[in-house]
């Protein structure tokens, strides 16, 4: 069997995709240039694509905003407002350009994903240019489809994370607001509280550590499942062993309910992305915030 660069037919838009990303430059793991993969290659045009619409809207901005300026400054806004009513307006301008940059990029990637040729332009077996085999390799992979990509987001934003929760309560802050007891109970119920508190901080420390792997789990598993969800709806013709005619009409129609439930999917999933990146925020900074103004009240 030959092996050829293939592309798919007009019937077929969308392929199955593989757990793994495939390196374009470079197919040996030892090489220096592995690590550029087709997800990679993805992720970089969709960064090229953001970059070029906020140009767009930004470089002649009127009174009067034009479309575009229109465009981006609703996006802005709407994320600045809900990331301000989650972790309150101290941390929103040091968080907000942190969870709007996951927020777009994370949208675009979803929805680059469903363009046609994504997974089906690339490397596999085939007889000519219109051979309808098995892509083995292809060219462009769904950026959020890979798990080294959703991993990466979710560690960067631990980071992010744990420098605003140190610039806001300092290393003893965090540790007393993490293992410290809650009440002024005094007496042995006040170390019966502080040992329960102390048994809560070790939980709260081992839910923490696991947040990355939730985040980026999370987004991974619900694009995977969209990627590979529309391929098995494509495909329902050879299950069925239909002929050519059955197949053409299957491969067109059945995907296309699945491909507007993909659209709020990829929107929702970068919601509840950012959304929860804004909570953890919250819960770690602005909790001992109110508590201590309440604190100075009451002394006052």
């Amino acid at each position: 069997m030959d092996v050829s660069f293939t592309f798919p037919s007009s019937a077929i838009v969308l392929a199955e995709v593989s757990r793994k990303a495939v390196s374009l430059l470079g197919g040996e793991r030892e090489s220096f240039w592995h690590f550029v993969t087709n997800s990679c290659f993805v992720a970089a045009i969709v960064t090229g694509i953001i970059i070029w619409m906020a140009n767009k809207a930004t470089s002649k901005m009127t009174l009067i905003p034009h479309p575009w300026q229109n465009f981006f400054e609703s996006i802005i806004e709407a994320v600045y407002n809900q990331v301000e009513a989650i972790v309150g307006p101290k941390q929103a301008p040091r968080a907000f350009p942190l969870l709007a940059t996951l927020f777009i990029f994370i949208l675009v990637s979803n929805y680059f994903g469903l363009l046609p040729g994504v997974g089906t332009i690339g490397w596999g077996h085939g007889h000519g240019m219109f051979s309808l085999d098995h892509i083995t390799a292809p060219l462009l992979r769904p950026a959020t489809a890979d798990l080294n990509m959703t991993l990466g987001m979710a560690l960067c934003f631990m980071l992010i994370w744990l420098y605003l929760t140190i610039r806001e309560l300092g290393v003893w802050g965090f540790i007393k607001h993490t293992f410290g007891p809650k009440g002024g109970a005094k007496g042995l119920m006040g170390v019966f509280i502080a040992l329960v508190f102390l048994l809560v901080g070790a939980i709260e420390i081992v839910s923490i550590m696991f947040r990355p792997g939730s985040l980026s789990l999370r987004l991974f598993g619900n694009i995977y499942a969209g990627e590979t969800l529309l391929h098995t709806m494509m495909t329902l013709g050879d299950m069925f062993g239909l002929g050519s005619v059955g197949k053409f009409i299957i491969a067109t129609i059945a995907p296309i309910p699945f491909y507007f439930m993909e659209l709020l999917v990829g929107l929702l999933q970068a919601a509840v992305f950012t959304l929860l990146c804004a909570v953890y925020i919250q819960l770690s900074t602005t909790h001992d915030e109110h508590h201590d103004e309440g604190h100075d009240h009451d002394h006052h």
